[in-house]
């Protein structure tokens, strides 16, 4: 069998492939013989058209702008998702060597500026756009990622109201937390001093601009929390660019903020200057320099309210003294202090008088009480057995187990009977017993 060697053209890139006879037709061409068609494998397509998009330069380097859908965050950290407008869709991955420097979380409806280079997956055959930057369209990154983070430190409670600490009136020892070379510390120790000479003041350096500022700054913070001897801490820096302020955005820093256990005041910028350390702090000052007129009162502010103080407290004492003195007065003129004895006399007067009505009144009761007493013996007189034998009855009771005898038939005769009269009582023997009353009666 022999075997005839076909050139693949621009598929094969001038290479020669070895085809068997029996899967080609081989028709006459002129003089010679030709194989038709070439026929090539799904894997050869595919590697064709990859090297077509990576070989063309328009397409290594796109920007793309869409509204991103179907977004997933693989648990390797890689980003998968789809670029959409109103006519058309495009496959894109954000790896995570490239996602981790990302400032906000992309999400569904997200519109997007995105650059990056346009290729095949072979797997699939589909070709994707591979971002490698990502910008939020109409808004900056730096504000979505801000607004981002501060939606959700709102929803942990990191910006209550109640769990703020209040600042101390006059606090002892103060820590400045910023670049121990800005302009901003010498003002804070320059307005201290001008404002309290007393204080002392412990400056804990750190950095506040760049990548490593925010570790720096939670570093720094947590140094403060473990100086039990610290009243206050003050955290910022001078003004700059959203970029250069962005290390007081960070989640770490909102978070060692949270957790110190000294007030802090957060100085960050200037006043028109907004930070999430801002929010998260006890007290947000415009400057680095209002933190230090708003931490510490002034010596002789302190001097006159402690002498406005002093007399409106002699002030006070004074018209209390005069008020008291005033009754005192009043009081020695009064009836009862010039002659006690007329109040004992009247007192002694009122007393026999009660008196007298008690006893009346306990007189009044008793003989109610001897009336209601008399009655209820009468009554009990009219129910007596004591009161139907002195009308001239009689009771009889049988002799040998002392029960009343009500009628002839319950004794026989000559049983033993015991009868009691109004005074005395009898024996007697039954010598003839007679049940019918009518009998006894005629006879």
């Amino acid at each position: 069998m022999g075997i005839l060697y076909v050139n693949l053209g621009p598929l094969g890139k001038g290479k020669k492939e070895r085809i068997f006879p029996s899967k080609l037709e081989l028709v006459k061409v002129g003089k010679g013989v030709a194989a038709l068609p070439e026929i090539f494998s799904v894997s050869q397509v595919t590697q064709y058209i990859k090297r077509l998009l990576e070989n063309d330069v328009a397409l290594q380097q796109v920007w793309v702008c869409g509204e991103i859908s179907n977004f997933t965050l693989h648990s390797s950290g890689h980003m998968y998702f789809t670029l959409k407008d109103d006519a058309s869709r495009l496959r894109a991955v954000m790896f995570k060597r490239e996602n981790q420097w990302l400032k906000f979380r992309p999400y569904d409806g997200l519109e997007v500026i995105v650059c990056g280079r346009i290729g095949v997956y072979p797997k699939s055959g589909e070709y994707q756009l591979y971002v490698e930057m990502m910008e939020a369209a109409g808004m900056g990154s730096l504000y979505l990622a801000f607004e981002q983070l501060k939606e959700r430190l709102a929803q942990e409670g990191l910006f209550a109201p109640e769990r703020k600490k209040p600042i101390p009136r006059l606090p002892r020892k103060i820590g400045v937390i910023t670049s121990p070379t800005g302009a901003a510390v010498r003002d804070i120790i320059k307005i201290l001093h001008r404002r309290h000479a007393r204080v002392d003041i412990l400056v804990i350096p750190a950095q506040v601009q760049g990548d490593t500022a925010p570790a720096s700054l939670v570093a720094a913070l947590q140094t403060a929390g473990r100086l039990t001897d610290l009243d206050l801490v003050i955290i910022g820096r001078g003004g700059g660019s959203a970029e250069e302020l962005w290390a007081f955005n960070d989640e770490g820093v909102a978070r060692a903020i949270a957790a110190c256990p000294h007030p802090v005041i957060s100085a960050v910028g200037h006043e028109t200057d907004f930070t999430i350390a801002d929010l998260v702090a006890d007290l947000r000052a415009p400057t680095p320099s209002g933190a230090a007129e708003l931490s510490v009162p002034e010596v002789n502010e302190l001097r006159n309210r402690i002498k406005l103080c002093t007399d409106n407290l002699y002030a006070l004492f004074s018209r209390l003294c005069a008020r008291k003195r005033a009754q005192l007065e009043r009081l020695a003129f009064h009836p009862v202090l010039r002659h006690p004895d007329r109040m004992i006399v009247a007192r002694r007067q009122q007393v026999d008088e009660g008196k007298e009505e008690l006893v009346r009144r306990m007189r009044v009761v008793l003989e109610e009480r001897r009336k209601e007493l008399r009655r209820k013996m009468e009554q009990l007189e009219m129910v007596s057995p004591l009161a139907v034998l002195n009308r001239g009855y009689s009771i009889c009771f049988r002799e040998t187990d002392g029960r009343l005898v009500r009628e002839a038939a319950e004794v026989a005769r000559g049983e033993q009977l015991r009868i009691t009269f109004r005074r005395g009582q009898i024996r007697t023997k039954v010598e003839e017993v007679e049940e019918d009353v009518t009998t006894w009666a005629k006879k």
